[in-house]
């Protein structure tokens, strides 16, 4: 039985409730001497508490989008098999309705396999739009955490879409990857481990290329965060910015790496944000979180804005007073954290017609009209 289904919550809940009603009917019943009777009721209780514990868990998993699975609950990551779709690149997406499709993706690079989110904008579809391409945001999860957190935690789908409808956002496709497909590394690519940077970096942005009429240039494509995910929206446009060139992190873990997560210090400190933003590559990056959030100090922000150099842009961050690390803190920073985000993102567009002195430059190909989800085109 999944980890999520509805079935397994409502027989957790059944069995508290019998829980309960059990203990109430037999407390004074219970047969055999006075310390066995003792025994007996202190099993019932434990049995009361353990069921109780049991539906809260299940609820706060399911609310919050933690595990998606039991192998995801015990730690062991997904295989890295063939999947469906095979390695050549291509992947079908399954409608799941208001907007949002999903597919289980390996990556012909990376070679590693996890599901992948993507929600397009009503723009996407209307005829106005039809050859336009559009910018993409990428989200990206805490762990533990799956793509899914974004939508029932971070209600992405709906808050964001109301500040593309008013303007504060340009329309844009979301995409939220698994971010830890091989396990947690940071977002790191491990030496003979897991390729996590590639996977997020080029499987999942050409499998959004592949798929959907999205902007090439990195001006059209940012990336957001939370907790881990916004280590992950940090340090991957640093390193990557010819792909991304904006990076928005609420509450991220601190900048100089977990030895926990990626024991090597020589690949800690080439993967550093704080080290790499003084390199000066072209992305604009703004750090949002609380000063009561004992994850994410407001230290951790204050040193990226210190260590900053030309061309790149640290924004001055986003700290409020109060709040924990918890989706409630962040969504009430949305207006002012995408809003900046929605300022550094380029608008849909048409595909520019090559010019003689642009001849020497791959002209961006315009695609035919199609629907979301659908297959358009090759992969980049």
């Amino acid at each position: 039985m999944s980890l999520t289904s509805s079935s397994l919550f409502y027989m957790v809940i059944a069995a508290a409730v019998a829980a309960v009603l059990t203990t109430l009917s037999a407390w004074n019943s219970v047969p055999g001497p006075r310390v066995m009777r003792w025994l007996a009721r202190l099993l019932m209780i434990g049995i009361c508490q353990a069921t109780a514990v049991a539906v809260l868990a299940l609820w706060a998993n399911n609310n919050f989008a933690l595990y998606s699975s039991w192998n995801d609950l015990l730690g062991e990551p997904p295989a890295a098999g063939s999947s469906p779709s095979g390695d050549s690149g291509t992947a079908d997406f399954e409608d799941l309705g208001d907007r949002v499709s999903a597919a289980e993706y390996r990556g012909p690079r990376s070679k590693l396999r996890g599901e992948v989110l993507v929600w397009a904008p009503p723009q996407y579809d209307s005829p106005e739009y039809r050859d336009y391409r559009f910018p993409v945001i990428m989200l990206l999860h805490g762990v533990p955490g799956t793509p899914r957190a974004w939508i029932k935690g971070g209600h992405a789908t709906t808050e964001l879409a109301a500040m593309m409808r008013d303007g504060r956002l340009p329309p844009a496709i979301l995409v939220m990857p698994r971010v830890d497909p091989g396990g947690n590394t940071d977002c790191t690519n491990v030496p003979h481990g897991p390729q996590t940077a590639t996977w997020l970096t080029q499987d999942v942005r050409n499998l959004v290329l592949g798929h959907f009429r999205a902007l090439t240039e990195p001006s059209g494509w940012a990336m957001a965060g939370d907790s881990t995910g916004g280590y992950c929206a940090t340090t991957l446009p640093l390193q990557y910015p010819s792909l991304f060139a904006t990076g928005l992190a609420f509450s991220p873990d601190d900048f100089h790496g977990d030895p926990n997560i990626v024991p090597s210090r020589t690949l800690r400190r080439l993967t550093d944000p704080i080290r790499l933003v003084g390199t000066g590559p072209r992305v604009a990056l703004l750090v949002a979180t609380s000063r009561r959030d004992p994850s994410s100090t407001p230290d951790n922000a204050g040193a990226l804005v210190a260590a900053a150099k030309g061309p790149a842009q640290v924004a001055p961050p986003l700290i409020v007073d109060d709040g924990g690390h918890n989706w409630g803190t962040w969504r009430a920073m949305y207006p002012k954290a995408f809003g900046w985000l929605g300022t550094h993102l380029s608008p849909p567009r048409k595909p520019a017609a090559p010019t003689a002195l642009a001849a020497a430059e791959p002209a961006i190909a315009p695609l035919p009209d199609c629907r979301l989800g659908d297959r358009c085109g090759t992969a980049h």
